[in-house]
């Protein structure tokens, strides 16, 4: 039976509200094992210099795959908005660099993790960020304000993709840039496709990498290119779905972790996509 959208955003909002009060999710995994402020996230791309300030709440409920803000070049007084913003981790990091002239803006739609993100924001002493609750799909940005897009590990759980490129596109302004971490996928099995788990764990939502440049350029963004790749082999996977598939010991869990890492062995991959919107 085909999930609707609905259906599939309360399935994951259900995931992350799990995740963020177990302290495993989406993202590299900590199998069971409790989480040490900045492991699983420097093996994310983030440095241990740019975690030491942070609140050890938005390190420790990060669930990306990458890190968007790294060189990203962000500028002192620009607007940033981050897609999915979770706990915050990119939120402050993203603060940082546009300074106290600059504005941050995260969306999420779940509940729990905006409530983590405006008790991050506060501990860390940020007065240059908001979070709004709302979908990917329909963004609650006004159009033509944001200056730099950043997502991590958010896109891939969208039931609909192209509604979200294109909301992406209505809310840059002219010139603006685009920096999204995020998993892609190639040649999935049907059964993996049809799994809830492997949905809410960022793998069976993935489209392939060419089916994401070219949908952000369908929705009229240019210099669309992937900056960074890494395919995961059987021992990558294993980590990134493990927390997620065998908490609490289920056998038919570890079994279905066991056969989706061996299936999709070289077939997922974390990617960095940058672009930018035409000036007129």
């Amino acid at each position: 039976m085909e999930r609707s959208s609905d259906d599939i955003r309360r399935q994951v909002s259900e995931a992350y509200t799990k995740a963020v009060n177990t302290g495993c999710g989406c993202g590299p995994g900590c199998c069971g094992e409790p989480r040490q402020k900045g492991t699983p996230v420097q093996s994310a791309g983030y440095q241990a210099s740019q975690l030491e300030a942070l609140p050890a709440d938005a390190v420790e409920n990060s669930f990306g795959c990458g890190n968007p803000t790294a060189f990203s070049d962000l500028l002192p007084g620009e607007t940033v908005l981050d897609l999915g913003c979770g706990a915050g981790i990119d939120l402050l990091l993203a603060a940082e660099k546009v300074g106290p002239e600059g504005r941050v803006i995260g969306v999420d739609m779940t509940d729990e993790m905006l409530d983590r993100a405006r008790r991050n924001i506060a501990a860390a002493g940020y007065e240059n960020i908001e979070v709004r609750q709302g979908y990917i799909e329909d963004l609650p940005v006004e159009t033509g304000a944001v200056d730099v897009v950043i997502s991590n590990c958010v896109v891939n759980l969208s039931p609909d993709k192209p509604r979200v490129f294109a909301e992406i596109a209505r809310v840059m302004a002219p010139g603006g840039r685009l920096r999204i971490s995020d998993l892609v996928a190639e040649g999935l099995p049907d059964w993996v496709r049809g799994d809830a788990d492997l949905y809410s764990s960022c793998i069976a939502g993935a489209v392939s990498e060419q089916e994401y440049v070219e949908g952000l350029r369908s929705a009229g963004l240019q210099e669309v290119d992937i900056d960074e790749r890494l395919v995961y082999d059987v021992v990558q996977l294993r980590e990134l779905l493990g927390s997620e598939l065998v908490e609490g010991g289920n056998g038919h869990k570890d079994e279905l972790l066991q056969k989706a890492a061996t299936e999709l062995d070289g077939k997922v991959a974390s990617v960095l996509v940058t672009g930018r919107k035409a000036r007129p």
